[in-house]
């Protein structure tokens, strides 16, 4: 019998070669994803020590041009893109007039006619739908590329070092948060980043969608690990870097998040920005009543899940949003959200896991750092 729900899930570019190399293909956010290869550790593990790829084509990639898309986007997002230069890429989020967040995104200036936005795939409908209720015209024009595009991420110590090997420009010079446009990458034209979500150094490859297996081919062919979602989860979780869905949604906001970096209230002259959602931020960054998010580590071999109680004192003071059994670490590992006097570094906590309580405590993010 044909299971019509996987007939009707989007397929990435790559999604044939993932098929016909063994990946298990689940549905994440309407597109038929890699969750693993084989072992979810190894593919863990060999992000940390060498080079893992992954297939993130899922991923929106929407282009704004016109005569001031800058300054149009400067008022749709939390943080001030006015003065991002040609080459630097920032993170942002895109919030509600409540403050809660619609997406958390990755801004581009490619030039300053051009920015280049990606976002989690599972909000690129919505945002395609906020972004048109602002009115996008000769300001700013709004393209989405996703569909015509393929999106590779390359982690992992050797990570540069791989793309090197197969580029005819030394992209090591790039720095943190900075892209590259139309480089050469095994003969293949590539917007080059370098961010990641990983904990590791790391580029992303954008390309045109009928090029992207030759990309994808060569990459592996120099000995980098094809990964599946599943460890790029655990990898993000190591981190301490939130997802949508799990961490972020619309009845969040930043402040609660952590990310109060990523919300500029102001332009560089001092002047108030008047984005959306800035009067609730600016509300919310003096409550001290709202839950926040916070890492955690707990004892034994049982790791927090998603929804698990925290308690503090016999009561519940929050909940898990992210957990898992940390394979760099080896102990249990986790992200929730808790109430202000339960937030404090050290602070002695406890988790309902499935009804037998393990301690936890406090701890500091993120859990992992490279060296």
């Amino acid at each position: 019998m044909t299971d019509k729900a996987a007939v009707t899930l989007a397929r990435t570019p790559l999604a044939d070669w993932h098929a016909s190399h063994g990946a298990r293909l689940v549905d994440f956010a309407g597109w038929a994803m890699p969750i693993q290869y084989g072992s979810i550790v190894d593919e863990h593990n060999a992000t940390r020590s060498a080079v893992g790829l992954f297939d993130v084509s899922h991923m929106g990639r929407l282009t704004i041009t016109g005569a001031q898309p800058g300054a149009w986007l400067d008022n749709l997002v939390t943080r001030r893109i006015i003065d991002l230069r040609p080459g630097r890429v920032r993170y942002s989020l895109v919030c509600n007039e409540a403050g809660g967040v619609l997406d958390d995104i990755l801004i581009t200036c490619v030039e300053q006619d051009r920015f280049d936005l990606v976002v989690n795939a599972s909000n690129r409908a919505k945002l395609l739908e906020w972004f048109d209720a602002f009115g996008a015209s000769d300001e700013a024009t709004l393209v989405d590329r996703t569909e015509s595009t393929a999106m590779i991420a390359v982690q992992g110590p050797r990570a540069v070092e791989t793309v090197v090997r197969l580029s005819g420009e030394d992209v090591s010079q790039l720095r943190y948060y900075t892209a590259q446009a139309d480089v050469d990458v095994a003969g293949v034209r590539c917007d080059v980043s370098r961010t990641g979500y990983t904990g590791e150094d790391g580029l992303e490859l954008i390309c045109e969608a009928e090029h992207a297996e030759k990309l994808w081919q060569a990459l592996a062919a120099t000995g980098a690990t094809p990964c599946g979602l599943a460890s790029r989860d655990t990898l993000r979780l190591e981190a301490g870097m939130p997802l949508y869905g799990h961490e972020l949604n619309e009845t969040l906001n930043p402040i609660q998040a952590g990310l109060q970096f990523a919300v500029s209230y102001e332009d560089k002259q001092g002047v108030p920005r008047n984005f959306v959602g800035h009067e609730a931020l600016r509300e919310a960054s003096n409550n001290k009543k709202q839950p926040v998010r916070v890492g955690l580590q707990a004892e034994g071999r049982r790791a927090p899940r998603e929804g698990y109680s925290v308690i503090n004192n016999d009561e519940q003071c929050g909940v898990v949003t992210s957990g898992t059994q940390s394979p760099t670490l080896g102990y249990p590992i986790a992200m929730a959200y808790v109430s202000q006097d339960s937030k404090d570094i050290g602070a002695e906590l406890q988790v309902d896991v499935r009804g037998t309580m393990i301690n936890a405590k406090v701890v500091d993010m993120p859990f992992y750092k490279r060296a």
